[in-house]
């Protein structure tokens, strides 16, 4: 089979930073990362310490991560090179952050840009998130129950 999931590590730093600058939508720098605190280091550490990483691999090569926070029950991230949009990698990712998170909540949540040309909102929808408020005036806060809590 040519597509891997798997649980992300250390050694994979590189390749979640390749894949969250490919992005055209939500696009961030490797500067911008750094700016927020995002950094080989600061991933090293979450890493470390918690399993809180999946990466889906095809033929080796790392095509989409989702990162979660367990201790706010946030997914934190969510990215899948533009060439594999549309595969079910992301659908994939987000069962795997989504399963883990409630394992520890009842509520998850994301934030993320709340333009509405941004596929990243109709795909949280579609996956029976709801849009829970507005956190400024670019990027809204998504939340989902988990099922029967």
């Amino acid at each position: 089979m040519s597509r891997v999931f798997r649980r992300a590590g250390v050694a994979d730093i590189e390749s979640l930073f390749e894949i969250r600058t490919s992005v055209t939508e939500n696009h961030l720098s490797r500067a911008q990362l750094t700016d927020l605190g995002i950094t080989h280091s600061s991933l090293a550490q979450a890493l470390e310490h918690s399993h809180c990483a999946w990466l889906v691999e095809d033929y080796a090569l790392a095509v989409g991560f989702t990162m979660v926070d367990y201790e706010t029950g946030e997914l934190f991230a969510l990215f899948v090179r533009p060439e594999f949009a549309g595969q079910g990698i992301g659908a994939r990712l987000l069962a795997e952050a989504e399963n883990n998170l409630f394992k520890q909540h009842t509520k998850i949540h994301l934030i993320t840009d709340g333009n509405p040309h941004i596929r990243a909102n109709g795909f949280y929808l579609r996956h029976g998130w709801y849009l829970a408020a507005a956190v400024d005036l670019r990027d809204v806060r998504y939340e989902k129950r988990r099922p029967g809590g």
